[in-house]
């Protein structure tokens, strides 16, 4: 468990988000240079995603749990795990990265800092799908925190978000920060601002879900939250 300071560990979520946007959208990129082959291109991204997702979370999960994703934080606020006046502060700092990092990979790229996609992510099936890489990611961590088998949470969370990039019809972003921070590129991993909304709607509703579940199938709320990986230490003057 981690004492570090507020400040450390919201600079580790705002570090590790963009490391992770960067990855997300600069891999994007980087595949349709490489080839005109829209499966590959998916293969690449999926992959420099997965690699990236699991070395950020052993990096930095022992300084702030690396959530990296707001609806992570709001399970761990639900579960007892993170205190309410610091979620909002958590999500600030991952949205903020996230948009650092996009801003970033499209630098790198040659591309203007800033470009409004025009992807267009729209349909029931693709919310769906959202819905459902969300649920399941929470599915995953929470389930792989109660078995106690925490080492292996950067492993099974790198994997489940790989394989959602193929196996959900949204390729998984299950992260409204990632959502948010898409907007900024138009390019391969990018997502238009019109698209947005109702994916939000379709992580908060697989984030619902997951509660519900998590509540089911881990029913002892005092269990779950002294397994679950806390990122600081109980102050009663804070």
């Amino acid at each position: 468990m981690s004492d570090q300071p507020l400040s450390r560990r919201l600079l580790a979520e705002l570090t590790g988000t963009a490391f992770l946007l960067a990855a997300v959208v600069g891999s994007g990129i980087m595949a349709t240079r490489l080839t005109g082959d829209v499966g590959l291109q998916l293969l690449i991204n999926a992959v420099a995603t997965a690699g990236a997702l699991l070395a950020l979370l052993a990096a930095l999960g022992p300084v702030s749990g690396a959530h990296l994703n707001p609806a992570v934080t709001l399970a761990m606020l639900a579960s007892g795990t993170l205190p309410r006046s610091e979620t909002p502060l958590y999500i600030g700092a991952q949205v903020t990265g996230a948009g650092a990092g996009v801003v970033v990979a499209n630098l790198m790229f040659g591309l203007p800092a800033v470009s409004t996609s025009t992807v267009d992510r729209s349909g029931g099936g693709l919310l769906l799908g959202e819905s459902v890489a969300t649920l399941g990611l929470l599915l995953v961590v929470f389930g792989v925190v109660r078995s106690t088998q925490r080492s292996w949470i950067p492993v099974a969370v790198a994997a489940y978000i790989g394989a959602a990039y193929f196996f959900t019809s949204s390729t998984s972003f299950a992260n409204p920060a990632v959502t948010l921070a898409r907007t900024l590129s138009d390019t391969f991993a990018g997502i238009a601002p019109a698209s947005v909304p109702a994916f939000l709607a379709a992580q908060a509703a697989g984030l619902v879900a997951a509660l519900g579940l998590i509540r089911v199938l881990f029913p002892d709320p005092d269990t779950i939250a002294a397994d679950l990986p806390r990122p600081y230490e109980e102050d009663p003057t804070r």
